[in-house]
């Protein structure tokens, strides 16, 4: 092949990526604008808040009081903000014992051929569409002392208990509330994943003679597995986020005498309702920064599996291509 060829077809493949690249560019700019708008900046305005005692009107620097990193320092020797961490890695760990693989045995079940069971997926999936304030309300009034549950337990001799106020049984009841808001969801991501298995494994197993549980010990869940990760992912930034199941059922003070707190409601008890929108934008920083740390880690040793597979693909597919041309 002459110079002259190689020259043309190299300018060709320059011209093409410089197109491509300006094509990304263009479509990719108004996702990357909005991104950098509503969560970049805001992040960086909220450090920036987060060095001041700010009662939340004017400038910082004119109507607030410069502190630097105290309001940093006070949130992390604060021992009511290390409860509500302690709630949320207890929210976080509970939440991953319990949803991912009751989500998991579910999906099994619904995924066989059986009658209802469109009716069962729509029934499981249901509380997950509804509203946060709807749930929260409704069980709170379930959960009273006076109310359903507590009735329902002393017509069958069963003394009631106190579900929301109690301490000892407080973030029980939340773990349950939160497991039956969103569980239907992690059964839809798994049945989404079974969906995805080729029928064919299955057959040639049976052909083996291998029993039902073998074969989703061996077949299912390896196969599962990228699923089972992104929901555990969900799963755990959910968790270091809950705010609104906590406060709309516990109420703004409630939630820390019941031993129910969490970063975000300690964030608005002691930033908005305290009027100290400086200290609260530093809360807002740390969990920021507590989830983002809590992320990467997860992607590096967990996702990272799932992702050095497909960059795999791409490499195969594009030395595929070049070999060919």
């Amino acid at each position: 092949m002459s110079s002259s060829v190689r020259g043309t077809q190299k300018r060709k493949l320059i011209s093409d990526k410089w197109r491509s690249g300006f094509e990304i560019m263009v479509l990719s700019a108004p996702a990357i604008m909005l991104f950098l708008g509503f969560v970049i900046f805001p992040v960086f305005m909220a450090a920036y808040y987060g060095f001041y005692q700010w009662k939340g009107f004017g400038s910082p620097s004119v109507n607030g009081k410069f502190v630097g990193l105290g309001n940093y320092v006070t949130i992390l020797k604060d021992p009511a903000f290390q409860q509500a961490v302690g709630h949320n890695f207890f929210i976080l760990i509970m939440s991953l014992v319990v949803q991912i693989p009751l989500g998991i045995l579910f999906a099994l079940l619904i995924n066989q051929k059986m009658k209802g069971r469109a009716l069962i997926r729509t029934l499981i999936f249901v509380p997950y569409v509804i509203s946060e304030v709807i749930v929260g309300t409704g069980w709170s009034l379930i959960l009273q002392t006076q109310g359903a549950l507590n009735d329902l337990l002393g017509k069958n001799g069963i003394k009631g208990v106190d579900w929301i106020s109690n301490p000892k049984i407080a973030i029980w009841t939340l773990i349950a509330i939160i497991s039956w808001k969103y569980i239907g969801f992690y059964v839809i991501l798994m049945l989404a994943g079974l969906q995805s298995i080729p029928e064919e494994l299955y057959e040639a197993a049976k052909v083996d003679g291998a029993s039902y549980w073998q074969i989703q010990r061996n077949i299912t869940l390896p196969l599962l597995g990228p699923t089972v990760r992104i929901s555990c992912f969900m799963s755990i930034i959910g968790s270091l986020q809950l705010f609104d199941l906590v406060y709309i059922i516990w109420g703004q003070y409630v939630s820390a005498t019941a031993g129910t707190s969490t970063m975000a409601t300690y964030m608005v008890r002691e930033g908005r309702l305290s009027n100290n929108y400086g200290y609260g934008n530093a809360v807002a920083v740390v969990l920021f920064l507590i989830s983002l740390v809590i992320a990467l880690v997860y992607q590096k040793f967990v996702l990272s599996h799932d992702l050095e597979g497909a960059l795999t693909d791409k490499h195969e597919s594009k030395r595929h291509h070049n070999r060919k041309g």
